[in-house]
């Protein structure tokens, strides 16, 4: 990570809510074509967080998903923290608060596109991660309730990359896994883990643009930051600490100059 930082453009991408049962199920199954690079396949990982608000605010200090296997596991990124025994020779280390801070104080602008409630802007709360960030967005287009919310994130995600001169550090906070996600599944009455699958599969539809847009070499992050539940042992949502809550899919990969996808 210490020859990347500096030297390429980072994406982070969250696909909100997204259960890793149902990720490696679809990538499994041939059904997402542009998520996963050739070659690329999910890890299966814990979050740090339950929820949103916790999960990001985990990530963003350095605390990405969690490889399910026994550790120690080195980092990608890590805070200056004292005692830390994941941080190894190859993690980025920043001496500041959060992630965005420290890729700032590296040279990068950092922006972050909003997607669900905790990045609307609309309250201290949901301005609380925002503002970790030199530039935000966030309009009700990008939210859970507009069945076309990624697509609208990516023409904003466009034109940020347009006028951006030096190195970027770009955040996509994916709204379309969350609930309500019913609208993916025609004829579907309610939320279930199959309108889930249709969410994710409109998010891969998509998500090839994004990565096109973006300046190469790139880093690419990608990963879930909780799942939910949709009725397992008569759980319903997230904020439990339930297994289909706290395993997610995660992988990180470099977009090459003049690399097809």
């Amino acid at each position: 990570m210490n020859a990347v930082v500096g030297s390429h453009d980072i994406l982070f991408v969250t696909l909100d809510t997204l259960r890793y049962d149902v990720a490696a199920e679809l990538a499994e199954a041939g059904r997402l074509r542009n998520l996963l690079p050739p070659g690329v396949r999910w890890e299966r990982r814990h979050s740090p967080g339950s929820f949103t608000y916790a999960s990001h605010a985990a990530m963003f200090a350095g605390f990405l998903p969690t490889p399910v296997t026994p550790g120690p596991h080195p980092r990608l990124v890590a805070a200056t923290f004292p005692g830390s025994e994941t941080t190894a020779p190859d993690t980025w280390v920043f001496d500041a608060p959060d992630l965005p801070a420290g890729l700032a104080r590296a040279g990068y602008h950092t922006v972050c596109v909003g997607g669900v409630g905790f990045f609307n802007k609309l309250t201290p709360l949901g301005s609380a991660l925002p503002e970790l960030f030199a530039e935000s967005h966030w309009e009700p287009a990008f939210g859970v309730t507009d069945p076309h919310s990624l697509e609208h994130q990516i023409d904003r995600a466009a034109e940020v990359v347009r006028r951006t001169r030096g190195r970027l550090f770009l955040f996509v906070n994916v709204s379309a896994l969350h609930q309500p996600n019913r609208c993916y599944l025609p004829g579907a009455a309610e939320d279930s883990r199959e309108s889930h699958a249709a969410a994710l599969e409109y998010v891969d539809r998509h998500i090839g643009r994004l990565y096109a847009l973006m300046r190469r070499p790139c880093l690419v992050i990608v990963c879930s930051d909780h799942g939910t539940a949709y009725g397992e042992e008569g759980h319903a949502g997230h904020r439990i600490g339930h297994e289909v809550v706290w395993t997610v899919p995660y992988t990180h990969f470099i977009l090459e100059p003049h690399a097809p996808l």
